[in-house]
């Protein structure tokens, strides 16, 4: 009995005498773990012994002492020493537990626990070592890691890395007093001819595990990249960069780099140079005179001023002076716009628009108007945009009738129910048909020839399934686009960073709102509604 008084768990001991069985407990020494009477059932219901007095056992296993319970009548049976071999949830940890035998009875040798595993079929990642400690030392009802499976390594995913901005709502830099930093436009994204625009990082495939039963697990698949590039660009040997052959700017369109050249007006756009139409960059190192075009499929960077001319940008407009517009100046960007002051012109962009002021002007962006540094300020004409409008000043004084409108335009709204409904009855029509088609494919399965008319029928309604699905796919992307919009819409507001004057007329979505008198340092939103005013 010496033997096991090592033991830290609480643990039993089988005991016959003469007919009768007994189990000795013995209580747990300091830090062990004690008996769990689940254990002991499940032990000796493996040898056999199912009707014993429950509570007996239970009230032995509780008390803490060294105690003796009798079980029953021993059959003439004498208890060897057992391991029970258990494996985790997903095969992957293997683990044991011994019990003692009673007197006279045999301990176990390496072959019964290899013999135990085998019933178990495990067949990989048992630790040999530790087999060999346990046979050596062990502790009873104590359990032991003693095999573990190999899981898949990780592999990679591949990865290309960008030397150029490739945010498009990334927005400008500014000085400490509020203005932007046109000295460091880091909107712009300009490459030397030779420059590195990308490195693509090749994916790490995953090596594949063994759970402790043999069985292969394999990694998770890895996805792989590759770089996508248009004009301009050239291609290390290798594959996995990529250079500009041009001076230009670099821009990332969905997922495609592109480098624009950039057409240089060394001074202003005037008789001398006439319009620009461009398929990359224009930049104009002076002013962009009245009455002048400037068409680029890239970014539009002046300098200057731009009078009444009208600029179209297929990126960003960047205006350093600001635009005297005369009411017949125009900059359409599909991106940003960025530009000292807007006077007496229209705006229009498909990003964001940042100035430090709005005079007498039409400006409409798709996310927000900002009017920061400077004054601040917006006075008369109208300000549009879906998502918000911050200014520091908007308004005067005088009262000059001044719009701000932002979130959903109602003709926005029209537009998505319409295409709810288009795409509801296109949707029924597919559903229509689909079952159709079924039905004559599990004829065909199951080795049904169809007649010559059936077979015309059936090429019928597969073309008519295909012109459904190819009239459902942009209407359900112009849905999911009006519905990201309405997201962004549905927290529209207005943001006054000094002062607002009476007379405003503040839209947001089909709601409108004229100020009655000044406020100072406030924010206008819909809520419950109605438009509501709180403090900034």
């Amino acid at each position: 009995m010496g033997d096991y008084m090592e033991n830290r768990n609480s643990y039993f001991k089988p005991m016959v005498e003469q007919d009768s069985l007994y189990l000795e407990i013995f209580p747990a020494m300091e830090g062990g773990k004690d008996l769990d009477i689940k254990e002991v059932m499940t032990y000796l219901s493996g040898q056999g012994y199912h009707d014993y007095d429950m509570k007996q056992l239970n009230t032995a296993i509780a008390s803490g002492a060294q105690e003796k319970v009798y079980i029953g009548r021993s059959m003439g049976k004498i208890f060897h020493e057992k391991v029970d071999i258990s494996l985790s949830l997903d095969n992957m940890l293997v683990r044991c537990r011994f019990y003692p035998p009673s007197e006279g009875g045999r301990k176990l040798t390496r072959e019964d626990i290899q013999d135990a595993l085998r019933h178990e079929k495990v067949v990989y990642g048992v630790d040999e070592e530790i087999i060999s400690k346990l046979l050596q030392s062990r502790e009873y009802c104590t359990e032991y890691l003693i095999g573990k499976g190999t899981p898949p390594t990780m592999g990679k995913d591949a990865k290309i890395v960008y030397y150029f901005s490739t945010r498009k709502s990334l927005k400008p830099k500014h000085n400490e007093d509020g203005s932007v930093n046109y000295h460091d436009l880091n909107i712009i994204s300009k490459v030397e001819e030779g420059e590195r625009l990308a490195t693509l990082i090749p994916a790490v495939p995953g090596k594949a595990g063994k759970d402790v039963l043999g069985g292969e697990l394999k990694p998770k698949e890895v996805q792989d990249l590759k770089l996508s590039f248009a004009n301009n660009i050239r291609v290390s040997e290798d594959g996995k960069e990529l250079y500009s052959e041009v001076t230009g700017h670099a821009s990332l369109v969905q997922g495609k780099v592109f480098v624009s050249g950039v057409f240089e007006v060394p001074a202003d756009v005037d008789n001398s140079i006439g319009d620009i139409n461009y398929p990359g960059n224009v930049h104009v190192k002076g002013n962009v005179k009245s009455g002048f075009i400037i068409h680029a499929n890239g970014d539009i960077i002046v300098e200057g001023v731009v009078e009444g001319a009208q600029l179209y940008a297929g990126g960003q407009i960047i205006v350093k002076r600001g635009i005297h517009g005369m009411g017949k100046g125009l900059l359409s960007a599909k991106s940003n716009v960025v530009i000292k002051f807007i006077e007496g012109a229209t705006v229009k962009c498909g990003g964001y628009v940042e100035t430090e002021s709005i005079i007498q002007s039409s400006v409409s962006a798709n996310s927000e108007v900002v009017v920061s540094g400077g004054k601040g300020l917006i006075r008369g004409g109208c300000v549009r945009v879906s998502n918000k409008v911050s200014a520091k000043v908007i308004g005067s004084a005088m009262g000059i009738a001044t719009h701000i409108e932002v979130g959903t335009e109602p003709k926005k709204l029209e537009r998505y129910n319409e295409l709810q409904q288009e795409a509801k009855d296109i949707g029924k029509k597919m559903e229509q048909i689909r079952p159709v088609l079924m039905n004559y494919s599990e004829k065909l399965k199951k080795g049904i020839t169809l007649t010559a008319e059936q077979m015309y029928y059936m090429k019928a309604q597969v073309v008519a399934l295909k012109a459904l699905q190819q009239q459902y796919a942009p209407i359900n992307e112009e849905v999911n686009r009006l519905r990201r919009e309405f997201m962004e819409a549905g927290r529209a507001k207005v943001e006054v960073h000094d002062m607002i004057y009476q007379g405003v007329t503040i839209k947001i979505s089909e709601l409108s709102l004229t100020t009655k008198r000044e406020r100072s340092y406030c924010r206008f939103y819909k809520d419950d509604g109605e438009i509501k005013v709180s403090n900034l």
